[in-house]
């Protein structure tokens, strides 16, 4: 759980530090940086979908994943959470429950995480989490000096998300190929860049509500393992 805890208050001390600079960067500023943070987390993004192996399967991910994820509504969830936190310790103005959305999916839906927090269950390996903790701490500086105090909740979510994964990896070890994996991360990175998508304003694309295509690859492998004559 090393691993997971420092990502947690790396996130919560710059995002703090990112706060106490809000408001003092001009607005132009601002949207200026918030559009070529989007333009990295598009690449970033498009580096990981890059290394897909099996696109039929990235398809049938993604489309099963967006209808799963639109019947929960996980983005109505999310932003009703993120509300809610703001009648408590905001002001109204709407941005706590984006600066919470927003940074909870850059630091949880990727390779890293999911790699990251995997290798800190098995083998007790924190180097890749340490590593993305680098890359999340300059991003919420970034983010919560443009967003605000929200961005420090999304630690709450990247502790249970990597936490979870982490204590979890034990019990679906025999389960998790390389393969299965890569897979997983290639999903990752195209929600990411969908993700980058958004901070350009091109078009609000609900991410939450394709976060279920990532556990596709993982169903897909491990029914293949018990019916290996079917595929």
């Amino acid at each position: 759980m090393l691993g997971p805890v420092i990502n947690t208050v790396t996130v919560i001390i710059c995002a703090l530090i990112g706060t106490f600079l809000h408001g003092g960067i001009p607005e132009r500023f601002n949207d200026t940086i918030m559009k070529a943070l989007g333009l990295v987390v598009i690449l970033l993004g498009l580096t990981g979908a890059f290394e897909v192996q099996h696109f039929v399967l990235l398809i049938f991910s993604m489309v099963f994943g967006s209808i799963f994820g639109e019947l929960m509504d996980i983005d109505g969830s999310l932003n009703r959470l993120g509300e809610w936190i703001e009648k408590k310790v905001g002001k109204g103005e709407g941005t706590i429950a984006k600066g919470f959305v927003t940074a909870s999916l850059i630091f949880c839906v990727g390779s890293m995480a999911i790699v990251g927090a995997l290798q800190s269950g098995l083998t007790g390996n924190h180097e890749m989490l340490i590593a993305k903790s680098i890359i999340d701490g300059f991003t919420s500086i970034i983010l919560a000096s443009t967003m605000g105090i929200g961005v420090i909740f999304s630690a709450i979510i990247i502790f249970l998300y990597e936490g979870g994964i982490a204590l979890g990896a034990s019990s679906i070890k025999d389960y998790l190929s390389s393969e299965v994996i890569n897979e997983i991360s290639a999903v990752g990175g195209l929600l990411i860049a969908a993700l980058g998508l958004n901070f350009l304003d091109v078009k609000r694309i609900k991410v939450a509500n394709m976060l279920p295509a990532l556990l596709v690859p993982f169903i897909y492998f491990m029914v293949k393992d018990f019916f290996p004559n079917i595929f």
